[in-house]
């Protein structure tokens, strides 16, 4: 009984990072890794442990200044960047993620109706049980409270983490394979850089640092919780590479090893079950569904999350603002169940997208940090800016490998 209590006392005081873990791996990270381990098995993994590293700093970063300041990223950029700064990140941000959500509930009702066609021979009607998700989503939005939010995530996130790892185990790539992954390399092959882009959007994101700030006020925390936040954001970086990685590993131990490009994330559970076996595919099932469902709660947040913020005006779920554009947030997610499409690439490039904003978002947090007026005797110290400093210059690779990849991809299409 005492042991159980410091447990949910452990995960009571890392909410933030919780949160930013149901956020941070979704479907889109989900299509990136499979994607990414499906052609090129483990070779990229060192830009998802690059990624994780630098979502610390940043974390820590746009943490600290919160905790020093007592105010959000938006707000501070709108007073300190001015006007055009703010709106363009917070316009680019909802956009990016508004597109995201299209695709997340598209590969999650495609996941559940070929779970149901795998386990009994049966289609099932796409837009009746997206109708019926959106349902169930808007209802916790109406009466939900950001704490409440907070505990449904961190079941989601709980259920998600043991599927994908379990279903590591269970197909494992070689140790081999994983060490030749830490040595820096793009392949030369097609959509690589736009892959390689996408991995370092979906983990190093812009949005999430953003949101960072807005959940460490949520929480309550000040000053006195620097050591509690730092923490907090190491568990959530750390989390969220064991998560990604498991699901490379998951794809590079069985398609990469047969030689099969995943172009749909349902296409693993085809592919996967003559090679794992109904539990796996089950266990692997659930955990993209649980994914899915963990970003939408964000998602829908964001919008109006940060107008509360730009506009300097408190956040309340169940004001009229949040419950139209969490409405219509929602909606979107009719689109592809309704209108058909791959949302595949349509994720991973929405993700490269996101890698363009992080040099932006990276120089911002470093200025901020450095000024006295603000941060006062809080300043960033020495590691704190070589770290920030080093997250700029990764973010500039990445944002490069995103152009070139999306300039191919648009090559591609025309």
């Amino acid at each position: 009984m005492q042991y159980s209590k410091r447990v949910l006392l452990w995960i009571s005081s890392v909410g933030p990072g919780i949160f930013l873990i149901g956020y941070n791996i979704g479907t889109g990270s989900v299509t990136t890794m499979a994607a990414s381990g499906s052609r090129y098995g483990m070779s990229l993994f060192w830009a998802l442990l690059l990624s994780c590293v630098f979502t610390f700093v940043m974390l820590v970063a746009y943490g600290k200044y919160t905790l020093v300041t007592g105010r959000t990223a938006i707000s501070s950029y709108n007073d300190y960047f001015g006007r055009g700064i703010s709106i363009f990140i917070m316009v680019g941000l909802i956009i990016g993620e508004l597109a995201a959500l299209m695709g997340i509930m598209g590969i999650v009702v495609e996941m559940i109706d070929e779970w149901v066609l795998y386990m009994s021979g049966y289609h099932i009607n796409k837009i009746i049980v997206t109708l019926f998700i959106i349902g169930a989503l808007y209802f916790l939005l109406w009466n939900g409270r950001y704490a409440r939010f907070e505990k449904i995530l961190t079941i989601v996130v709980s259920l998600m983490g043991v599927c994908f790892i379990t279903s590591m185990i269970l197909v494992i790539p070689d140790a081999g394979e994983v060490v030749k992954g830490l040595v820096p390399q793009i392949p030369k092959e097609e959509n690589a850089h736009l892959i390689a882009a996408g991995m370092a959007g979906t983990t190093l994101s812009a949005i999430l640092f953003l949101m960072r700030s807005i959940v460490v006020q949520e929480k309550g925390w000040g000053i006195n919780d620097l050591k509690q936040e730092k923490r907090d954001a190491f568990v959530s970086a750390t989390m969220m590479l064991i998560l990604s990685g498991a699901i490379m590993a998951c794809a590079a131990g069985t398609l990469y090893r047969q030689g099969i490009p995943v172009d749909r994330v349902v296409d693993m559970v085809k592919i996967l079950e003559p090679m794992a076996g109904k539990f796996a595919i089950t266990l692997f099932v659930i955990g993209i569904v649980s994914a899915g469902l963990s970003t939408v709660f964000p998602i829908i947040l964001i919008a109006p999350w940060l107008i509360s913020d730009y506009t300097n005006k408190p956040r309340n779920i169940q004001s009229s603002m949040y419950r139209i554009l969490g409405a219509i947030g929602i909606l979107l997610g009719l689109t592809i169940p309704m209108f058909g499409g791959r949302p595949v690439f349509i994720m991973i490039a929405s993700q490269a997208f996101q890698a363009l904003l992080m040099p932006l978002v990276t120089i911002a947090i470093i200025i901020l940090l450095n000024r006295s007026d603000v941060m006062r005797e809080h300043k960033a110290g020495w590691w704190l800016n070589i770290g920030c400093g080093a997250t700029f210059i990764f973010s500039l690779v990445m944002a490069y490998s995103g152009i070139v990849g999306l300039i191919d991809m648009i090559k591609d299409a025309f």
